[in-house]
């Protein structure tokens, strides 16, 4: 039984039954952009296993128990809000695919810019902790690492989308974060939904050519989804966590070292993996190295310990194994 925000509960003792009234404190509600994509799984998985009540919006591959969205519209984004009342919004939707968003800008812009400026304003009306999800591709490469204050100075339209959305939200929603990640991997439905998993296809093929040239930091989405449960809690009570901040994982790795990491954790051959030490060409230019500073994190006791890559990429890639059970009979 319950009545405004109270709870009637029978307590029994020996010889006595008695009716109290408790407060009841009401879960504290997220809701995530992309729920449907790599990050926004984990994203959701994460607050749900942190007793948060989650709503999560998709829109192509909106599925059940989802909430489907254009959030390039408006009025939706606006009455989903009015509708849910979160107390967070992460903004984890996003075309983060920079060679499309070379060949499509417009859409990519309409959802890495004008969608997230439309979110900052609503979460600034609704009194939401708004938190952004940005990338190390606001940085050129070329002065490594990179502190939350070191001025951006992106190569790629993908990289300036991202920036003009960090721009729009700290503009439109002062109190907002804004979290810069790079390069991210994790539980995928398909080795293509991630340019980390998928050098799984490359370990298998017969003679592959590897960039051996970008350094990258290859970064756990399980770990960036704690991240943000983390940065959410403290905010709600702490109103100085706010502006940017920066994760990252912690092994400096280029593709080819990546694929021989692979190839290691499988016991699988890599001397058909030929390392490639030029440039890649690609329609959209990369940085050499954006390394990020992620000391404000840590400072503030926020950031979490990453697991060394080769036993994560081993969890998010057994599934895609031909034989599913070798995990249980190497590591069991």
């Amino acid at each position: 039984m319950s009545c405004s925000g109270a709870e009637l509960r029978i307590r029994f003792s020996p010889g006595h039954v008695q009716l109290v009234q408790e407060e009841v404190v009401p879960a504290p509600k997220v809701l995530v952009t992309g729920a449907t994509g790599l990050l926004g799984r984990a994203m959701c998985k994460e607050f749900q296993n942190g007793g948060w009540l989650v709503i999560g919006t998709g829109y192509r591959r909106a599925r059940p128990r989802l909430l489907r969205c254009d959030l390039t519209d408006e009025d939706a984004v606006r009455g989903l809000l009015h509708e849910y009342k979160p107390d967070v919004i992460v903004h984890c939707a996003a075309e983060r695919r920079p060679d499309v968003v070379e060949r499509h800008t417009e859409a990519a812009v309409n959802l890495n810019v004008h969608a997230t400026s439309t979110l900052a304003k609503e979460a600034a009306v609704c009194g939401a902790l708004f938190i952004y999800i940005s990338t190390d591709y606001v940085f050129d490469g070329r002065n490594p690492p990179y502190g939350e204050d070191d001025s951006p100075n992106p190569l790629n339209v993908y990289g300036r989308s991202k920036l003009e959305g960090e721009r729009e939200t700290l503009r439109h929603c002062p109190g907002a974060v804004v979290l810069r990640v790079p390069i991210l991997f994790g539980e995928v439905e398909s080795v293509a939904e991630s340019a980390v998993t998928s050098l799984w296809l490359k370990v298998q093929e017969e003679s592959c050519t590897l960039d051996h040239c970008q350094q990258r930091f290859p970064t756990d989405t399980r770990d960036v989804a704690a991240v943000c449960r983390k940065l959410s809690e403290r905010a709600r009570q702490d109103s100085s966590i706010r502006g940017i901040f920066h994760f990252s994982g912690k092994q400096q790795m280029t593709k080819f070292e990546m694929a021989v990491t692979i190839s290691q954790a499988f016991s699988l051959p890599s001397n058909h993996l030929i390392p490639l030490t030029e440039q890649p060409a690609a329609s959209a230019l990369r940085p050499i190295n954006s390394q990020l500073n992620c000391s404000r994190l840590e400072l503030l006791n926020l950031s979490v310990e990453p697991q060394p890559f080769a036993s994560a990429i081993s969890d998010c890639l057994w599934p895609f194994t031909p034989d599913k059970r070798w995990r249980q009979t190497v590591f069991h």
